[in-house]
């Protein structure tokens, strides 16, 4: 009964707490344990599936005992007499035992994961002992002496129970360097024991009796409440009541930035690639959770509140079995309760993660209680705050989580993650060191990872090799990764080959190219393939358009049918003289044939020639001839010119004559200027020189007599004479 009163005055025993797997949580390997931290984790994670077989963890923390942590399981460690304790007003402890049975996760599709997990938790929390009173009667009421101390508001809760959850996470948002995911857990809760009790501004007074110690007082005042999830004073031994149960659940969101998004571009993925999904991609992570949503409904629970105002003796304190029994028979009981709902340690956690470079990362974690410390059978997690580096690979892990913990303060752990195994502490390193170690934890598991990874493709064909029929060979998508078969080897696949046994070229889709008319060119070349006709024709005969027997390409007039003989054209007689123009020196003028078409000079002709010739004037001494527009010999070129070019089959001669005046060899060669310059005068106004020619005969051809001035006039004159056809 001593032991007993001094729970009931110290609230000395042990509190569990709710925090588990330090540093281990944040890796991106962590698996299905990573769930029970922020449910929004499994999502695009780095698993297949994740089987968890077995893990526990387990964690002690106070800030009343500091003890060198090894050497209390040596023999002859005496707990009380060799830590060092640090009493205050409001001392808390804690110790966290939480075991994971089997469990899963898995993808249901490529932005949804499932988890289903089983879990057994125990959580108890004892705050604001006072921490004097503690280390007053820490031998025994009859061993402390007197003393007087305010014991407070004491508060205690123990709770005990089962989980099955089952946790659903997805992507909410991938665009671009943003990546969302959320996650929600569903949880069933078994209760399995809850106890708890709190004081209200108690005291506690000793007065010792050395002459007499069986007569020493212990006075007390104050308020007490006691509860559980079963009646213990009428029955002390424990109950599992399978009613007990409830529901809980928690959610989360985690944030990713990815600057490197574009390397991560589905568009772009290869099937080897298996969607990028074995590769971390982000630089910054962020997480938001909150978890332990929930309680459980304990219907047979019962709970006393007394007033401990009293006075009680060592002997009473001796001769007492029962604590329910001292209670009910020194005290008053207040009031009673039955039924009792057990909140679960709901609390919010946030944290950081940085890829440094590679495969090392930086996290930096926190959780916040958001249970108050004085609610009446509360339980809750200690705040903390939490630095972790870490070295990841899909294999090995290896991480140094640097905690600083409400109750206990900074603390040194690591941990190490190999394949199935994990263990590690959030307090080792500092354990190995400390000689007033306030905190103590572990935790380990064993379990199935099947990691997502890169597809092997060995040919490098883009068909995965479990997928590849011919794995060493590169082949086609549509063909398994086999390449397609070319049994005539002209570089025409056999799937495409109208002839695969008979070489061809592509075009013709495999197949040799045939001469359908026989004409010697083969129809990839012959531009007209089913009818004969010669090379230089490109294969096809050549036309005759107007029919009349001669080829168009031999046809002088291929629209209009002709005669053999005139090159495919009819015969022609524009001037209508019986001579066709093709054999018509004149076609335009009529004439007979003997003069090949041409008319004839007559004498009216050449009379015409004389009279324009002989008004033909130049200059005294002279053979410049004045031609000017509208000069009177202009004008008697042109008429000449209108009469010479109705005659173009026949020859004249320009002629030039002077008198007997003057030096019969100067005016030999003064007719022979004045004859060419006529000749020329005609020439340039569109004459055809083919049928002129000049002569000059000076003063030998007189037509008067040279002794008078009439006869030597009439000597001095230009003549155009007919010379006969061409």
């Amino acid at each position: 009964m001593k032991k007993q009163l001094l729970i009931l005055l110290t609230f000395t025993s042990f509190a569990i707490q709710a925090q588990s797997y330090s540093g281990y949580f944040h890796d991106n390997y962590a698996g299905v344990q990573s769930v029970l931290f922020n449910p929004a984790s499994i999502a695009d994670s780095r698993f297949k599936t994740d089987i968890n077989l077995f893990s526990v963890s387990s964690a002690v923390s106070n800030d009343l005992y500091g003890v060198k942590l090894f050497d209390v399981f040596k023999d002859g460690y005496d707990f009380d007499s060799q830590s060092k304790m640090s009493p205050s007003n409001a001392n808390n402890a804690l110790v966290n035992f939480d075991v994971m049975g089997p469990s899963f996760m898995f993808n249901i599709a490529p932005k949804h994961t499932l988890a289903v997990f089983t879990r057994a938790r125990s959580v108890t929390n004892l705050r604001d002992v006072n921490g004097y009173l503690v280390d007053q009667v820490k031998d025994g009421l009859d061993q402390s002496g007197s003393f007087n101390f305010n014991a407070g508001s004491p508060n205690g809760a123990s709770h005990a129970w089962g989980e099955l959850g089952i946790s659903y996470a997805a992507v909410l948002l991938q665009k671009n360097q943003h990546f969302l995911k959320g996650g929600f857990t569903a949880k069933y809760l078994q209760g399995v024991g809850n106890a708890y009790i709190q004081g209200k501004d108690a005291n506690a007074i000793f007065v010792e009796n050395t002459s007499d110690p069986e007569n020493s007082t212990l006075f007390t005042n104050g308020q007490l409440t006691i509860g559980g999830s079963q009646d213990w004073e009428a029955n002390e031994d424990y109950e599992f009541d399978i009613n007990s149960g409830g529901f809980g659940f928690d959610f989360g969101l985690v944030y990713e930035w990815r600057p490197d998004y574009d390397k991560y571009d589905l568009n772009n993925a290869k099937p080897v690639d298996n969607n990028f999904r074995d590769l971390n991609k982000y630089k910054l992570r962020f997480g938001l959770s909150v978890t332990d949503i929930g309680s459980i409904n304990y219907k047979k629970a019962k709970q006393d509140t007394y007033d401990i105002t009293g006075t009680l003796t060592q002997e009473i304190i001796d001769e007492t079995e029962d604590i329910y029994d001292l209670l009910n028979e020194r005290y008053t009981k207040i009031a009673s309760a039955k039924g009792v709902k057990a909140n679960l340690p709901t609390a919010l956690h946030a944290d950081v993660d940085w890829n440094i470079h590679n495969k090392f990362y930086l996290n930096l974690n926190g959780d916040i209680s958001m249970v108050s410390d004085t609610k009446l059978n509360s339980i809750n997690i200690a705040d903390r705050v939490s630095l972790t580096p870490r070295y990841e690979s899909r294999w090995f892990s290896f991480f140094v989580p640097v905690t600083w913990m409400e109750y206990s303060g900074t603390q040194v752990g690591s941990g190490v993650r190999v394949g199935t195994f994990f263990v590690g502490s959030g307090s080792v390193l500092s354990n190995l060191v400390s000689k007033e170690s306030k905190a103590a934890d572990f935790y380990l598991g064993l379990k199935i990872p099947v990691y997502q990874k890169k597809f092997k493709d060995k040919d490098g064909d883009g068909v995965i090799d479990k997928e590849d029929a011919c794995k060493d060979v590169a082949g086609p998508v549509e063909n398994n990764g086999c390449p397609w078969p070319d049994k005539d080897g002209d570089k025409v696949f056999d799937k495409d080959d109208a002839c695969p046994d008979l070489a061809g070229p592509i075009e013709n889709k495999g197949c040799p190219w045939k001469d359908t008319d026989g004409d010697t060119l083969l129809d990839n070349v012959d531009a007209c393939a089913t009818v004969a006709g010669p090379v230089e024709n490109k294969g096809c005969p050549w036309p005759d358009t107007d029919g009349d027997r001669v080829l168009d390409k031999d046809d002088a007039c291929p629209d209009v049918a002709g005669l053999v003989e005139n090159k495919g054209c009819p015969v022609l007689d524009a001037d209508k003289d019986g001579i066709p123009d093709s054999e018509d020196n004149c076609p335009i003028l009529a004439g007979p044939k003997e003069n090949k078409g041409c008319p004839e000079v007559n004498k009216t002709t050449l009379e015409q020639l004389r009279v324009e010739a002989k008004s033909i004037f130049f200059p005294t001494g002279k053979a410049t001839l004045d031609v000017a527009d509208k000069g009177q010999n202009s004008g008697r070129l042109d008429a000449i010119k209108e009469i010479l070019k109705n005659y173009p089959n026949a020859k004249f001669a320009v002629n030039g004559h002077t008198d007997n005046v003057g030096n019969a060899k100067a005016n030999q060669k003064l007719s022979e200027q004045r004859a060419k310059a006529v000749m020329d005068a005609l020439i340039a106004k569109g004459v055809n020189p083919a049928n002129l020619t000049s002569n000059g005969y000076g003063s030998t051809k007189p037509v008067k007599s040279n002794k008078t001035a009439a006869g030597r006039a009439e000597n001095r004159r230009t003549e155009i004479v007919y010379l006969g056809n061409l």
